[in-house]
């Protein structure tokens, strides 16, 4: 019997994980849970991209910004509040505490778009 939580390795394929540059961080008062909007340059390909992020427990916005991270940026957009649209979802590893996340990037700085493979 198929455990329904495996994924096929075509399915696996369609996830677009990109690197990209945290250029712009704000305050998200609006989020149910303590959040950041996070504004992040995946290069000339595919652009800039906004997307909340539950990240506060950790990091203060200072250290965010130019900071690379690895994100799906194929996901349909998705409305977070009344006026903030999320364009991508940001990976992290969860924290043994509560919203404690550890955000995934590169161990070098690398050129943003690339393809997370």
């Amino acid at each position: 019997m198929e455990d329904k939580r495996d994924l096929k390795w075509e399915e696996f394929e369609r996830v677009d994980m990109r690197v990209g540059t945290i250029i712009q961080v704000d305050d998200f008062p609006e989020a149910r849970k303590p959040a950041y909007q996070l504004t992040i340059d995946f290069g000339d390909t595919i652009g800039i991209r906004k997307s909340s992020a539950q990240i506060t427990k950790r990091y203060k916005k200072e250290d965010l910004v130019n900071r690379q991270i690895v994100a799906v940026v194929n996901f349909p957009k998705k409305q977070i509040g009344k006026k903030f649209m999320s364009e991508c979802l940001v990976l992290g590893a969860l924290g043994k505490e509560e919203g404690d996340v550890i955000l995934l990037s590169p161990d070098s700085k690398i050129e943003n778009g690339l393809k997370i493979s």
